[in-house]
C-alpha cells in the first residue's frame, strides 16, 4: 500500500523524490505529494491521480530544497482528494504515513478540545497536529516526534520533516516496513529497498517498534522501549532492469514471460548437488517429527497454499490445514504439539499474515515462511525462510511469484514425502526430473499466447464468467477467477466442478462463459460430465486441456486452449500460464489499467 520516501541530500530533492516514488507505484495509490525544506522554509505540493499529475504541478509550482519527504497514498480514511493527500502539514511539521492510526478519534477529540482544527478526513492529520502541539509547548522537533509516536496505536510507517531543520528526518515503523538508505553525506528513507536502489545499495531495515533520527551524516535508532540500538546495514543487489518494462507494454506481460527463467532458478536453488534430492538451507526441519502443517496466507498466496495441500496430503501423507490469514488470526485456533506453521507472502510484509505468524510464534513447533523478499518482516521472524527467487514483481496481479510459490511448496512437499518414507529414491528422482522440465513446458504454454489473445477478446464482452476445476485444478480455477476480476473488472467466480449441481448451475445461460481447467488426468472424465451439464443448458464452455483432453472432450465446446502434456502433479504450475494470459489479454481488450488496477495495492501492509 502507501509508499514513503525521504531524502537528506546534496542535490535538489524534488526530482529525486518523484523519481523514487515512481518505483513505489506498484504498491498501488490514488494520490501523491512531496514536501521540502529550503533555507528553513517548509512547503509541499500534492496531486490526485497518477504521479504525472504531481510532476506537471511541480513544473508550474516548483519546490526548492535538498531535504524532503514524499508519499503515494492508497486511500483508507477519506476519499482521494488533494486535501486528504500526503504529506500532511500542521504548522512547522509535515508527515507522511503508511498504515492506520487506530486511536485517531480519541486523539482528534483531545486536539479539538485543545483548540486545534482539522482540514482533512484522514487519521494521519492527527499525527501532524499532535507533533505541532508538542513543538508549540517548547519541545525540540525530535522530542516532539518521539512523544507523538508514543501516543499512537495501530500499524504505521512514518516520516517527519520540520520547518527550520534542513538536516533532519525522524522516521518510525510499527507493523509497516521502513528502510534507511546510507549515502556519501546523504541519508534516505524508503518503504522498501526497490525505492532506494537508484540512490544507494546500503540499507538498514528498521525492526518492529523502531524509531530513527536521521541527519546527512548520522543515524540514531531507538527500539520500542526507547533504548538506543544498532541495526545491521546490509548491501542490497537489485538489478535495475527488473523494474523496467523492457520491450513489453506492461510489467504483467514482462513478468508472465519471465516465468521459465525464474522457475528454473528456484528449482536449481533447492536441488542437491546431484539433482536427486531437495536441499533446504536448514536441515533441522524433520518432517518425521511433524504431525500437522498449518498453512496461512492471503489472496493469490492463499490459493498457492490450497494447491500445496493436495501435494502434502497426497504425496507426503501429511495432514494440512489452510486458512486465510485475516480469519486465522481472529479465530485463535489451538496450535497442537507437532504442528509446523507455514506462511506464504510475496512481499513478506502482508499485515494479516504477519499477525498470524506472531500468533503462532511460541505455539508452533517451528515457523516456516515462503517469501520473495528475504529481508522482509515475515522472513526475519521465521525459524526458516524459503526464498522463491521470483525477482522483483511490479504488476499488482501476481504471476511469476505465484508459480514460484507453487514450485517451492512442491519441492517442500517432496522433501516431506521423502522424510516420511512415502517416496522411494527412484520416485523422488522421477519427480525432480519432471520438475526440471517445467521451464521448457512453460515456454510451450506461452506459445499459445496468440490463440489466448483471440479468446480473451471474446471473453471481454461478458459480464459474468465462471471457472471450474477438480482436484488440484480447483485452486487454479480460484486463481484464474481472481486474476480476471482483479485487472479486467469482470465479475468472475470459481467453483469445484463437483459443486456445480449444488447451486452454481442456476447461473448458466448463453451469456455466461464457463472456463473449465481440465488436464487429461484421473479426474478428466468427471470434468467432462460437468461440461456436458453446462452445454446442455446453452452454456459456453472454454476448455483448457492437453492434446488427449481435446480428443476426448472438445466436441460442443465454445472454444479451446491446448496446453502441453504434463505429469498430473505439475499441472497446477503449468495451467497458471493460460489463466494469467486470459486475464491479461481480457484486461487489455477492455482497456483497463493492467499493472495498477483500481482500488488494489501490491503489498497489503494495513489491516
Amino acid at each position: 500500500m502507501c509508499g514513503i520516501v525521504g531524502v537528506l541530500g546534496s542535490h535538489e530533492a524534488a526530482p529525486l523524490l518523484v523519481e523514487t516514488l515512481k518505483r513505489l507505484e506498484y504498491r498501488g495509490y490514488d494520490s501523491a505529494g512531496i514536501a521540502t525544506v529550503n533555507d528553513g522554509v517548509l512547503d509541499r505540493r500534492r496531486a490526485v491521480g497518477k504521479l504525472v499529475n504531481l510532476s506537471d504541478l511541480l513544473v508550474h509550482e516548483p519546490l526548492r530544497g535538498k531535504s524532503g519527504i514524499g508519499h503515494t497514498r492508497w486511500a483508507t480514511h477519506g476519499a482521494p482528494t488533494v486535501s486528504n493527500a500526503h504529506p500532511h502539514q500542521a504548522g512547522p511539521v509535515a508527515v507522511v504515513h503508511n498504515g492506520i492510526i487506530e486511536n485517531f478519534r480519541d486523539l482528534r477529540e483531545e486536539l479539538s478540545n485543545d483548540g486545534f482544527s482539522f482540514v482533512t478526513e484522514t487519521d494521519t492529520e492527527t499525527v501532524a497536529l499532535l507533533t505541532q502541539k508538542y513543538i508549540q509547548s517548547g519541545m525540540h522537533p525530535i522530542e516532539a516526534a518521539l512523544k507523538t509516536l508514543s501516543r499512537l496505536d495501530g500499524a504505521f510507517a512514518l516520516a517527519f520533516l520540520f520547518e527550520g531543520e534542513d538536516d533532519l528526518i525522524v522516521a518510525a515503523r510499527k507493523g509497516s516496513p521502513l528502510a534507511i538508505g546510507h549515502g556519501d553525506g546523504e541519508m534516505y528513507v524508503g518503504s522498501d529497498a526497490i525505492a532506494l536502489a537508484p540512490l544507494t545499495n546500503e540499507v538498514t531495515y528498521l525492526d518492529e517498534g523502531d524509531s530513527a533520527v536521521l541527519t546527512r551524516t548520522s543515524l540514531q535508532i531507538f527500539d520500542a522501549e526507547g533504548a538506543e540500538v544498532t541495526r545491521e546495514a546490509k548491501t542490497i543487489n537489485i538489478d535495475q532492469t527488473l523494474v523496467d518494462k523492457g520491450n513489453h507494454k506492461h510489467f504483467m506481460a514482462k513478468e508472465i514471460g519471465e516465468q521459465p527463467l525464474v522457475l528454473g532458478n528456484a528449482i536449481d536453488h533447492y536441488l542437491s548437488q546431484d539433482g536427486n534430492t531437495v536441499s533446504l538451507p536448514d536441515t533441522n526441519l524433520d518432517f518425521t517429527q511433524i504431525n500437522r502443517l498449518t498453512m496461512v496466507a492471503c489472496g493469490t498466496a492463499y490459493y498457492a497454499c490450497l494447491t500445496a495441500k493436495y501435494w502434502f496430503e497426497q504425496i507426503a501423507g501429511l495432514p494440512v490445514e489452510v486458512d486465510v490469514a485475516s480469519e486465522f488470526r481472529y479465530r485463535e485456533p489451538p496450535v497442537t504439539e507437532g504442528t509446523v506453521a507455514l506462511f506464504v507472502s510475496q512481499s513478506g510484509e502482508t499485515a494479516d499474515t504477519l499477525a498470524a505468524l506472531r500468533y503462532c510464534a511460541g505455539k508452533a513447533q517451528s515457523i516456516v515462511s515462503v517469501v520473495n523478499v528475504p529481508e522482509s518482516s515475515i522472513a526475519r521472524e521465521s525459524d526458516l525462510a524459503l526464498p522463491i527467487l521470483a525477482g522483483v514483481e511490479i504488476g499488482v496481479a501476481s504471476t511469476k511469484a505465484f508459480t514460484c510459490q507453487l514450485t517451492v511448496l512442491l519441492m517442500l512437499a517432496l522433501k516431506a514425502a521423502k522424510d516420511r518414507g512415502k517416496l522411494t529414491n527412484e520416485e523422488m528422482t522421477k519427480h525432480l526430473s519432471d520438475l526440471r522440465a517445467m521451464p521448457g513446458l512453460i515456454n510451450q504454454a506461452l506459445a499459445a499466447e496468440a490463440q489466448i489473445k483471440d479468446v480473451a477478446r471474446k471473453l471481454s464482452e461478458a459480464r459474468d464468467i465462471l471457472f471450474l476445476g477438480r482436484g488440484r485444478m480447483f485452486p487454479l480455477a480460484l486463481e484464474g477467477a481472481l486474476k480476471l476480476k482483479e485487472i479486467s473488472y469482470i465479475h468472475a467466480e470459481a467453483y469445484a466442478s463437483g459443486e456445480l449441481k449444488h447451486g452454481p448451475i442456476a447461473l448458466i445461460d448463453k451469456h455466461v462463459p464457463v472456463v473449465v481447467m481440465a488436464p487429461y488426468d484421473e479426474l478428466f472424465d468427471k470434468s467432462i460430465s460437468n461440461m456436458q451439464e453446462v452445454m446442455a443448458r446453452a452454456g459456453k464452455v472454454l476448455l483448457i486441456t492437453d492434446t488427449d483432453g481435446l480428443k476426448e472432450g472438445a466436441d460442443g465446446t465454445w472454444d479451446t486452449i491446448r496446453m502441453p502434456q504434463v505429469p498430473p502433479v505439475l499441472s497446477p504450475i503449468l495451467y497458471a500460464i493460460p489463466a494469467q494470459l486470459l486475464a491479461y489479454y481480457t484486461a487489455v481488450a477492455k482497456g483497463t489499467d493492467v499493472d495498477q488496477p483500481r482500488n488494489l495495492a501490491k503489498s497489503v501492509t494495513v489491516e
